[in-house]
């Protein structure tokens, strides 16, 4: 999936920004945070700060083992955009799709997939083994394995169940992701991510209906978090469809502002109070020969006083045609200069312009207007 659609789409929704970690924007699932709360439900017997307790070593065991895959992914020279956690482990946003190929094919795949349950069983190994230099009385081998009751075991199982979990078949785990990997090469990603996601989907039911006659909270807890990576997995899909087939024509804004090379910065900073738009493109005549942004306009101004346009505007940029498709232009700015305005030309003369900042509302709308289309040719 192109890098840029899964950040909008599948990662801002339902995740909080939670600063940068080793140069990566860090969102945290809405869910995450929310599920001290049932930690503190399972822990009601030994009290809140015990609950409290087990939920941090979950965060832990969540943080080992994305900790080593930032690492191998900086190793393997993928370029991340974002990272969401949730409590089975983290979703990567790639900034090019470059490093979305790297990451799905040849040995990088294999590499990152065992890079987190390496780093958790390693964990594992490395706490027992202290525990048990500390004082041979520890009952680690025994059950329940993960327990308020118990901290120092639980410890333990936590980094080693974390990575367990991932051998299963069930996207987004690991060994689930490799499955997508080897589907892809021969159906194609789209076929690939739907069966991965139906396929994620149907594991965690069993593990939350296993977990119910069971009396398991883990099952559950773990088959939950499946679901909603899986469903993540397949909004993103679906996502990823639409605009393949979306034209550049359909949603690009034909009521826009231009600035002129010839324009003072004084003057240009007055249509921006005018104006919505945070970018502009600047026109001689009617070519297209430049893109200013309004806080480029502001700085300017601020640092060395009234200027032209041509000075501070950018002449790299990329330009769409209106018959290209939303998607193949997302991919080909991604690989660009990463602009939040693409201009949408036609022999030369800008006819329209895409916004990052409208580009969803944008979609909406049309997703809604070929809904009442359907309906009206269906009357």
């Amino acid at each position: 999936m192109p890098p840029l659609t899964f950040y909008n789409y599948g990662m801002r929704g339902w995740s909080i920004p939670f600063g940068r970690w080793f140069g990566v924007e860090l969102r945290i699932h809405a869910f995450f945070p929310l599920l001290a709360v049932v930690f503190l439900g399972i822990a009601a017997s030994d009290g809140w700060a015990r609950g409290m307790a087990l939920f941090l070593l979950l965060v832990g065991a969540v943080i080992v083992r994305e900790t080593a895959r930032l690492i191998v992914a900086a190793w393997l020279g993928l370029r991340l955009r974002a990272i969401m956690l949730l409590p089975i482990g983290g979703l990567f946003a790639y900034a090019n799709p470059e490093s979305q190929e790297i990451s799905s094919q040849g040995s990088g795949q294999y590499i990152l997939a065992f890079a987190g349950p390496l780093a958790n069983w390693a964990a594992a190994l490395s706490l027992g083994g202290a525990i048990l230099g500390a004082s041979s009385s520890i009952p680690l081998l025994s059950f329940p394995l993960i327990d308020a009751t118990h901290l120092l075991r639980s410890l333990v199982w936590m980094q080693a169940g974390l990575g367990l979990l991932h051998l299963l078949p069930a996207y987004p785990l690991d060994c689930g992701r490799l499955i997508r990997n080897r589907f892809a090469r021969k159906h194609g990603y789209s076929a690939a991510a739907r069966a991965a996601s139906g396929l994620g989907q149907a594991l965690s039911v069993v593990a939350m209906v296993g977990g119910m006659f069971l009396h398991n909270p883990w099952l559950i807890l773990a088959g939950f978090f499946i679901m909603i990576g899986a469903q993540i997995e397949e909004q993103g899909v679906f996502f990823q469809s639409v605009v393949d087939t979306v034209r550049m024509r359909e949603v690009m804004l034909t009521d826009f502002a231009t600035l002129s090379p010839s324009d003072t910065l004084a003057d240009a900073l007055s249509r921006c109070v005018h104006s919505l738009q945070d970018e502009f493109p600047v026109t001689r005549g009617s070519q297209l020969v430049g893109i200013v942004s309004r806080q480029r306009i502001v700085d300017a101004l601020r640092n060395d006083g009234n200027g032209y346009i041509q000075s501070v505007m950018s002449r790299a940029f990329q330009v769409a045609r209106p018959e290209d498709t939303l998607g193949a232009t997302i991919r080909r700015v991604n690989t660009g200069h990463g602009m939040g305005l693409i201009p949408v030309a036609e022999s030369g003369r800008v006819v329209g312009v895409v916004s990052v900042q409208n580009l969803m509302s944008s979609m909406a709308l049309l997703a809604e207007q070929r809904r009442f289309q359907r309906q009206e040719a269906g009357d």
